[in-house]
């Protein structure tokens, strides 16, 4: 991630120095053993306590529906509910809001949460954030120039059939009800960037077209460096996507190494979805008010990041895990770039011919789904 590690200890330090002074003692999280605090929470006691003053700052100036509730209570409610899609009956009688209220009080957190991206989610923008992602990049797969991997991210929601206009818009390519976002991770999982919460039938093209990200990259704002991208989007100056019919060796190895750089993207929604179980199903939703859904997405990107930075292993593993969404493909012809193409023909020569593969930097592959 760009953001260095003296930097999270900078902002970690004024967090909770300023929060130190109203913080309310003893905490409601006190109550659990640092293993029950994991079961409800999936996060460990200092993230948890990091997170909570990173709140309560940005709270003092939101008005509360029930303001008989503490932050910790209003924390502990959208954080119970972030791990299991549900807040627990133990939570909420520690916590104090009935069930009627829940929605209230995630709705707002999340926006709060949702709000500090700027902080927590950071592109890389400076000169040696950038060069040293690259090569970071170049170090797992292979491939130069790169800043990160990108995806569209569907997360399961519930349409009702009986609006047989709006239903049909939610539906994506592999056939279920979804609203989808546009992530971009670097090898390690972080998350960089994430924009967008559209219908799940919406193309990646469109998309990245739409994106600021989009706009920023393809307008040279960030130089001469690619994002990873699957078969849903279009081969451009900045968006690099695979050979989709390799004529050759040296296109075969790139394909592979692109494969497993933007395997990355699966590991990493794979180990969102099992710390925060909401986005295994993220409720109704209707076309013209997505916005709750955006915040919570958004949220838990940011809790993600603060937990990597924590070193807080997700759940484990049960069950198969999810594939990446497949691309959805136009069904009219696209015509790509020749100055693209030539561009990837080019990268191909230089790095995947048999004199450039002489030591395999895809041997030191991407850290596996605990990262």
């Amino acid at each position: 991630m760009a953001f260095a590690l003296p930097v999270w200890l900078a902002v970690q330090e004024e967090l909770l120095g300023y929060g130190a002074a109203d913080c309310p003692a003893p905490s409601s999280f006190d109550d659990f053993d640092d293993d029950a605090l994991f079961q409800m929470f999936h996060l460990s006691r200092p993230c948890i306590t990091f997170i909570t003053d990173a709140v309560r700052i940005r709270m003092k100036n939101v008005v509360l529906d029930q303001p008989a509730l503490s932050v910790d209570a209003t924390v502990m409610v959208a954080l119970n509910y972030y791990a299991h899609g549900a807040s627990s009956a133990d939570v909420l009688q520690r916590a104090g809001p009935s069930q009627a209220d829940c929605p209230a009080v995630i709705g707002t957190v999340s926006g709060v949460i949702a709000g500090m991206a700027d902080q927590f989610i950071s592109f890389p923008l400076l000169r040696e954030a950038k060069t040293n992602v690259a090569s970071t990049m170049k170090r797992v797969c292979g491939i130069p120039n790169v800043l990160g991997v990108l995806a569209p991210a569907h997360f399961k929601i519930r349409a009702s059939p009986y609006e047989k206009e709006a239903f049909r818009s939610f539906v994506n390519a592999l056939g279920y009800t979804s609203v989808v976002s546009q992530v971009i991770c670097d090898s390690d999982g972080n998350i960089l960037s994430v924009e967008k919460c559209c219908v799940g039938s919406t193309f990646e093209q469109e998309m990245w077209e739409s994106s600021f990200k989009g706009r920023e990259m393809e307008e040279e704002l960030h130089g001469a460096y690619w994002v990873i991208g699957g078969k849903g989007y279009h081969l451009s100056k900045h968006v690099l996507t695979p050979v989709s019919e390799p004529a050759n060796d040296n296109e075969t190895r790139f394909n592979e190494a692109h494969a497993k750089i933007h395997d990355v993207m699966r590991t990493t929604l794979g180990s969102m979805k099992r710390r925060f179980r909401c986005l295994m199903q993220l409720g109704f939703a209707q076309e013209c008010s997505l916005d709750k859904k955006a915040n919570i997405i958004k949220a838990c990107c940011v809790l993600h990041n603060i937990a990597k930075k924590f070193s807080v292993p997700p759940p484990p593993v049960a069950g198969k895990i999810e594939p990446l969404h497949p691309g959805k493909q136009q069904s009219v012809p696209v015509t790509i770039n020749p100055e693209a193409l030539q561009a990837r023909k080019e990268l191909i020569h230089r790095n995947f011919s048999i004199a450039s593969t002489s030591k395999d930097p895809a041997s030191k592959g991407i850290k596996g789904e605990n990262a």
